[in-house]
């Protein structure tokens, strides 16, 4: 029997694509840039950014995924046979995300065990480091393999495979209906109950107190810009890869505006029990909030387990939890990471879902062993910042050019009107994706450049080389090997 690569459902693909943007980076990474970026004040930005980039992309995203109902790759090589490197470019950085993705939630499936009996101790800054990752900043940590972490990074893995081999609604699509709901449900659970911990108005006044001022400042601008982009997976070939598979009837306008609404819902809303914690830990240790906010893995398995340490016996049930709750958020991040890769995969060389990803899942647990290491948790920082700053917003600006001039993003307006129920597109639209992302987008990739070469350690920009050149090369190897399926270079234009 053939693979089935379409939505069961409009409610599959809504679920799917929330699951994608909801991931580990709305619960550690929002809260900080929340409230280093002005606090209250920063809401202006963020809601322009929303509006200006966030959903005019998706949009076009949409469409031209739902024009070619074939993957970026083929898509890509269909608009112009000169760009297929792209093709593979976007899907090959998005499968490095999902391989050292692996690792945090390998981390954070030992954590859900620990949480019961606090199995971190008295000082969870020093497990972490120093027990768990047996962190080492130098290369010949790269020598010391950590069995614990890599089995817990396998486990991982075959549930990825376990959900991602099956027909897209038999596996992903079900898997959505049932976590994404569940997710929402346990983080309004944490919320309700950090707003009530002693202290926690301390930490909500500390996160909404806005800082006006601020607004004049450039970098707070781009920090929102930032955030959107990271936030929704913009320019990452998902919501292309997502829409492609998407029924004739779907309105994906309006599904724009409810995934965006949803994104910010949650991370406003996990923003919330992050800082009402943090305002709980100030009242215990007589530390102000400033010295307690962190970004990344700080928060999420150090800040978090101190807490848990002085809650008592509610933090057997809390902490569980919360780590089920992170553990979730980065299941379904994980599993939209494959997707692009994946169909591409089976576009090109007549591959059924099944087998490339059973392919696809084995290389990536392979590789990931690298992160159970004590040299991993280094690495990992090093990767992230060199795929997210520097390869990931390189896409999305020439994606965008792709889409919206080689394309030509007025071939979509009228069809993507005529199946509204909401929003018109018109002119603005036109303008904001011709023309003010691109230039938007630059400039955030050129100041994530200049940070990491000004600020970056050796370790760091010899790393970003190595990331570049496998990323470079993994992608030229797609674009130069001979297609098997003799579909390839037949696709055509729906709209």
């Amino acid at each position: 029997m053939a693979d089935k690569n379409e939505w069961g459902s409009n409610l599959s693909f809504i679920l799917a694509m929330i699951g994608s943007a909801v991931g580990l980076g709305n619960i550690w990474r929002y809260p900080y840039v929340l409230y280093s970026n002005g606090g209250g004040a920063f809401y202006i930005p963020y809601i322009v950014a929303i509006l200006l980039m966030g959903m005019p992309f998706l949009i076009l995203e949409y469409g031209v995924g739902y024009n070619f109902k074939s993957s970026f790759a083929k898509a890509i090589r269909k608009i112009n046979s000169k760009c297929e490197y792209l093709g593979w470019f976007l899907p090959v950085a998005v499968f490095m995300i999902m391989i050292y993705y692996s690792a945090i939630l390998g981390w954070d499936g030992i954590y859900m065990l620990l949480s019961f009996t606090k199995g971190w101790g008295a000082d969870p800054n020093t497990f972490f480091a120093t027990t768990l990752l047996q962190s080492s900043e130098s290369y010949m940590g790269l020598l010391n393999f950590i069995p614990l972490i890599a089995v817990a990074m396998l486990v991982g893995w075959v549930i990825i495979w376990f959900i991602s081999h099956r027909d897209l609604e038999e596996g992903l699509g079900k898997v959505s209906k049932l976590l994404v709901p569940l997710l929402f449900i346990i983080m309004v659970v944490i919320v309700g109950f950090s707003i009530t911990l002693p202290g926690a108005s301390i930490g909500l006044a500390e996160l909404f107190n806005p800082d006006w001022s601020l607004l004049g400042h450039f970098e707070i601008w781009m920090a929102a810009f930032g955030q959107i982009v990271f936030s929704l997976s913009l320019g990452m070939s998902i919501a292309f890869t997502y829409a492609s598979y998407t029924k004739d009837d779907a309105d994906l306008i309006t599904n724009t505006i409810s995934i965006a609404l949803a994104n910010s819902l949650f991370e406003n809303f996990a923003a919330l029990g992050v800082f009402s914690i943090l305002g709980y830990m100030s009242l215990q240790s007589g530390t102000a909030v400033s010295e307690l906010v962190t970004q990344g893995t700080g928060l999420v398995f150090v800040a978090y387990p101190t807490v848990f340490n002085v809650l008592g016996q509610w933090a057997v049930v809390l902490g569980p939890l919360f780590f089920l709750t992170v553990y979730l958020a980065g299941l379904t991040s994980i599993l939209s990471t494959v997707e692009p890769l994946s169909f591409s995969i089976q576009n090109k060389f007549g591959l059924s879902r099944s087998k490339t990803m059973t392919i696809l899942c084995a290389v990536g647990a392979a590789i990931s062993m690298i992160y159970a290491t004590s040299f991993g948790g280094s690495l990992l920082g090093f990767v992230d910042t060199f795929i997210n700053q520097i390869a990931l917003l390189f896409g999305v600006i020439v994606e965008c050019i792709v889409f919206a001039w080689i394309f030509k993003a007025e071939k979509l307006v009228n069809f993507l009107n005529s199946k509204s129920k909401t929003i018109k597109l018109g002119k603005w639209w036109l303008i904001i994706v011709k023309y003010v992302l691109p230039i938007v987008v630059t400039i955030i990739w050129i100041g994530g450049m200049i940070d990491v070469f000004n600020n970056g350690t050796m370790d760091q920009l010899n790393f970003t080389i190595v990331s570049a050149i496998l990323l470079l090369v993994a992608s030229l190897i797609f674009t130069i090997l001979p297609a098997k399926n003799p579909d390839w270079d037949k696709t055509e234009d729906r709209i």
